[in-house]
């Protein structure tokens, strides 16, 4: 992290102060300044600074009472640090305390510095790039643009990635890190892992051979702390490392079955189960609700994972699965009273197909299939018999995606193709869940909706026994 070096240093405390050619209101406004921007301070005029801008290259005059001085001297560290401790938790003064963390850095001396200012510059930038993702109005905007060259300006780095189409603003973690590798405070090192594993940062341009080392790094970051440093923290952040474990073993999961290591991801997926399952929901904000149910999203779309292989089926409807081109799996429908029979349906996929999900109809004239396209959404493919062929409809948990979702099989209504699911999905921010009754040859739309599958009659009777042990939908 590099910070300009200044004798004397004046940190503006304002958003668009005027610097101005000469020391009075009517002189030539030669550039606007923001909260947090620094100049060099080379003398003083009535109750002007005479100042040089370094990240403009230009001089001028700026009002006295528009910047706080700061000589940068050993001396003036526990100052700036107060005042850095005050702007940390004020929204909107992110850049200004950006600022103030660079002045405390070149103030205090070397055996005095401590993790407590990488936590707050840490914590202001990803503050500061959570608020340049939202939708703000013009002017919010321009200050907010403005404030995200200030704090680059001093070396803190808020790149973007790219998630559906739109640029994602994301801190790139290195004040956190630093925390990470100093002898640091549980909350301390809990923020910092919280803020270096966040997952709307995660590149989503990554083949799957960059992405699992990432997922396997982002565990690791959420695993150092202790048992006792854990114990030792608030409710509330226990919920939320909690909420981001399950998450990230959730995308292992997923990643380990590509690679065609099935214990490995039956491991992951079951800590990622065991995980959403320990968090305290009476701890929940409002916020941490949201984060929970992406939580439980994620762990939903990799469940599979954690379920044994089916048992061969010794008579009705069965799958098998075999070797498309490079990276597909090909599925088939099959009689298994005849299995070495042409096969009655087949199609192929580049998404893992969960065998282990696989549910046939009593009539035998339908079956139902997990398959996972993402790592965070999974469709359900039914097989049914239309007259004398077989035809395959692949639903997805939502019409607009992907993003976030599942869709899954619940239960089938005796004497019709009609089947029980549960479906979640995150679409353009908006979170959806329900409980249907659906036809497969409609296209996915449900017969019968509701917020709870007690307010629909078919599942009190009809629902799948082991759907209702492992689903994560009726939590």
């Amino acid at each position: 992290m590099l910070f300009t070096m200044l004798a004397t240093m004046a940190i503006v405390t304002q958003d668009q102060a005027a610097l101005r050619a000469g020391a009075r209101e009517s002189a030539a406004q030669q550039a606007v300044l923001w909260r947090g921007d620094a100049l060099e301070v080379r003398g003083r005029r009535l109750d002007y600074l005479q100042v040089w801008d370094h990240r403009r290259e230009r001089g001028g005059f700026v009002r006295a009472s528009q910047v706080r001085v700061t000589e940068l001297q050993p001396a003036e560290a526990p100052e700036l640090l107060s005042v850095l401790r005050f702007v940390r938790d004020t929204p909107g003064a992110e850049a200004l305390g950006v600022a103030y963390a660079a002045a405390y850095l070149q103030a205090v001396p070397p055996a005095q510095l401590g993790p407590e200012v990488f936590d707050a510059i840490g914590t202001l930038a990803d503050r500061l790039a959570r608020r340049a993702a939202m939708k703000p109005g013009q002017s919010s905007s321009a200050t907010i643009a403005a404030h995200l060259e200030v704090v680059k300006f001093y070396g803190v780095a808020i790149g973007g990635t790219e998630r559906d189409g739109q640029l994602q603003p994301c801190y790139d973690g290195e004040a956190f890190r630093r925390v990470l590798a100093l002898p640091s405070s549980a909350e301390q090192r809990a923020r910092a892992a919280l803020g270096l594993t966040r997952h709307d940062c995660v590149d989503t341009s990554l083949s799957p051979v960059q992405r699992l080392p990432l997922d396997q790094w982002r565990a690791q970051v959420l695993d150092q702390l202790s048992a006792e440093q854990f114990a030792s923290l608030p409710e509330q952040t226990r919920n939320q490392l909690r909420l981001r474990r399950a998450g990230v073993w959730a995308s292992l999961a997923y990643q380990q079955t590509r690679r065609h290591e099935p214990a490995a991801a039956a491991a992951a997926a079951q800590r990622a189960l065991g995980e959403l399952a320990a968090v305290n929901k009476t701890e929940l904000s409002d916020d941490d609700r949201a984060a929970y149910q992406e939580a439980a999203m994620r762990v939903s779309a990799s469940r599979w994972a954690a379920e044994a292989e089916p048992t061969p089926a010794a008579a009705g409807l069965a799958i098998r699965t075999e070797a498309g081109q490079p990276g597909e799996t090909c599925v088939q429908l099959v009689d298994a009273r005849q299995p070495q029979a042409r096969p009655l349906a087949s199609r192929c996929t580049y998404g893992l197909v969960w065998a282990a999900s696989a549910r046939a109809n009593p009539a035998g004239n339908a079956l139902a299939l997990a398959v996972q396209p993402l790592d965070t959404w999974r469709e359900l493919w039914v097989f049914r018999r239309q007259g004398k062929d077989w035809v395959v409809d692949a639903l997805p948990p939502a019409a607009n995606g992907p993003e976030l979702g599942y869709l899954e099989f619940a239960g089938w209504v005796p004497g019709s193709d009609r089947l029980l699911v549960a479906r979640e999905s995150k679409v353009e921010g908006r979170v959806k869940r329900s409980f249907e009754v659906l036809k497969p040859d409609t296209g996915g739309q449900a017969e019968k909706s509701a917020a709870a599958p007690d307010q629909i009659a078919a599942f009190a009777r009809w629902q799948d026994p082991a759907w209702k042990r492992q689903t994560v939908s009726l939590r």
